[in-house]
């Protein structure tokens, strides 16, 4: 009996992904649970979890007004599906994993969207005082186009304006 109902649960259809959204708001911003839409937002292919091709990692720091805003683990991570985005953290030590389909391509500006949180190059979040982002120390000019894997380190600060 409980070997029917195992196999009866692997065939049960997922549900359906709430909308994505991408949040105006202040950290902590917690990864979503069901990533795909936010991969279809942003325009990323997915893999599956265990796709390691085309790897790389890269390290991104967050201060908003002068305060440290950690990444957060399963960003880009599609649990109930066993999905990932080409670009994703496991856990919250800055570090971020370019693997998979579109790892050469992902953008910051991907990134965050896939995050489910506002960046257009003025806000972050609910942090809309001017956004200045680095790579590699050197001032990028057009932070959401930044292909991520051409660069080691990224640093973003943002003011709350007001």
């Amino acid at each position: 009996m409980a070997l029917l109902s195992a196999l009866l649960a692997g065939c049960v259809a997922k549900a359906a992904p709430a909308p994505a959204e991408l949040r105006q708001t202040s950290p902590p911003w917690p990864a979503p649970r069901d990533g795909i839409a936010y991969f279809d937002l942003a325009g990323v292919p997915a893999s599956r979890l265990d796709d390691r091709s085309n790897q790389r990692v890269l390290t991104v720091s967050i201060r908003i007004d002068s305060n440290a805003v950690p990444l957060v683990p399963n960003i880009g991570i599609d649990r109930p599906r066993a999905l990932q985005a080409p670009a994703h953290t496991h856990d919250d030590s800055g570090t971020v994993w370019l693997e998979g389909q579109g790892s050469a391509e992902v953008t910051l500006g991907q990134f965050f969207t896939v995050w489910g949180v506002r960046f257009d190059g003025r806000c972050l979040g609910a942090a809309c005082g001017g956004v200045t982002v680095t790579a590699d120390g050197s001032p990028v000019t057009d932070p959401i186009g930044l292909r991520l894997a051409q660069v080691a380190d990224v640093q973003i600060d943002a003011a709350s304006g007001g």
